[in-house]
């Protein structure tokens, strides 16, 4: 149980409360980034559904078992926000470079492609998308997707070099279209409901598992929907939150789930995750996992970074950024994660340049934390502008400039 999660106390843990049947009906897997912690949730909830004589093996081969392996089990919900396209760019290369070696991981590294791109699709599953106002637009992508799939899903036989690269770049394309146009930035309250639903529906074939990832950015409606799922959990259902900010889980919600912690990997730990699940070329060139996946950005980390803080340096010089040339040199913002790490950048900057200091002067320190926080509000209305209320990137940092001047 729990072979394909490396480096993580916390899947002992699991696995003894699995063998001795003290499984809680509500866990929170709670560590850092890029720890394990989907992996997990995905393993836990294969495990307890395994019909294999030896249960729980990752080689058991009993139908529930590869339903899960490829995220295809009827009894599997995965909702919350995730930034999944840097893995499917990264499993899609593994893939490749698999079948041109004619390597003996290419199972491995075709498993993982589709889990890397299913990880995407559930979250916009008829499940949870049923009665929702995008499900038109986003019926198509995922038909479009689900095609593609087919056609290198086990047990096909894979397509030649060629067709199967053509394949493997339609799909990326079509994942970043799908991420881009319709990922949310908190689960909506309709899909809370959704599946809280399902739930509740009697299953024909096994214990039944709700992930809701990133839980820590739940709005307070579904916050609120959530804990009266968990006040009265329906039976053989099991339910697993995951966050990075256990601290911003809401204390109701932590006094009804057992924690789980994943710890934070050494670098040669994630170096090591980074060489046996990617089978990645020279892993030592990167310090962290997350550092591995941005290097598929179309925009170097450090660019964007470095823009971020020319931005705030010029708007703090009195001077106007030339913004379109920034929105271009970004890529467009395009995919949302550059938009990310370029606020992440800017609020990081800011607080060296307004906050950093200190005053003996109380006035004065006052004034300079409200102005501060001033600034950091017009920063996340700017953000929200952009993912919530799809205002362009340009039209909300040209409102972010004059808000900063």
């Amino acid at each position: 149980m729990f072979e394909n999660l490396l480096y993580q106390h916390a899947s002992k843990l699991i696995c003894d409360d699995i063998r001795r049947n003290v499984v809680p009906k509500a866990m929170l897997f709670s560590g850092p980034e890029s720890s394990g912690k989907l992996t997990a949730a995905f393993e836990f909830a294969r495990v307890i559904s395994c019909q294999g004589p030896e249960k729980g093996t990752w080689q058991c081969t009993c139908p529930s078992c590869l339903m899960h392996k490829s995220l295809t089990h009827p009894d599997l919900v995965l909702a919350g926000p995730r930034d999944c396209t840097l893995e499917i760019a990264a499993a899609r290369e593994s893939f490749l470079r698999a079948v041109a070696l004619n390597a003996s991981y290419t199972n491995a590294a075709r498993y993982l492609f589709l889990r890397s791109v299913r990880k995407l699709t559930l979250r916009f599953s008829p499940v949870l998308l049923e009665d929702d106002s995008k499900t038109a637009k986003i019926s198509p992508v995922l038909t479009s997707i689900n095609e593609s799939l087919e056609e290198i899903d086990f047990p096909h036989e894979l397509p030649d070099a060629a067709k199967l690269e053509k394949i493997l770049d339609s799909l990326l394309g079509q994942c970043e279209k799908l991420e881009s146009g319709f990922m949310y930035d908190s689960i909506p309250i309709a899909q809370m409901r959704q599946a809280n639903a399902w739930a509740h529906l009697t299953s024909g074939h096994s214990k039944k598992v709700l992930i809701i990832e990133n839980a820590d950015r739940m709005q307070d409606s579904v916050r609120n929907a959530m804990l009266k799922i968990l006040e009265e959990p329906p039976e053989d259902v099991f339910f697993i939150l995951t966050t990075s900010c256990r601290s911003a889980i809401m204390p109701t919600i932590l006094s009804r789930v057992r924690t789980y912690n994943f710890g934070v990997r050494t670098e040669l730990q994630q170096q090591d995750v980074i060489s046996r699940v990617f089978h990645a070329e020279n892993p030592e060139k990167f310090s962290s996992i997350n550092g591995f996946l941005t290097d598929y950005l179309e925009v170097p980390s450090n660019q964007i970074e470095s823009a971020a803080s020319d931005f705030l340096e010029t708007v703090l010089s009195g001077q106007k950024p030339d913004i379109p040339s920034l929105v271009k040199e970004m890529n467009g913002f395009d995919p949302r994660l550059i938009l990310k790490i370029f606020f992440k950048s800017l609020v990081t900057q800011m607080q060296k340049k307004l906050v950093s200091g200190s005053s003996a002067d109380p006035v004065i320190l006052a004034v300079r934390t409200a102005r501060a926080q001033k600034v950091f509000d017009g920063v996340r209305e700017t953000y929200q502008n952009i993912t919530i209320y799809n205002q362009t990137p340009q039209a909300a940092l040209e409102n972010l400039y004059e808000h900063i001047r």
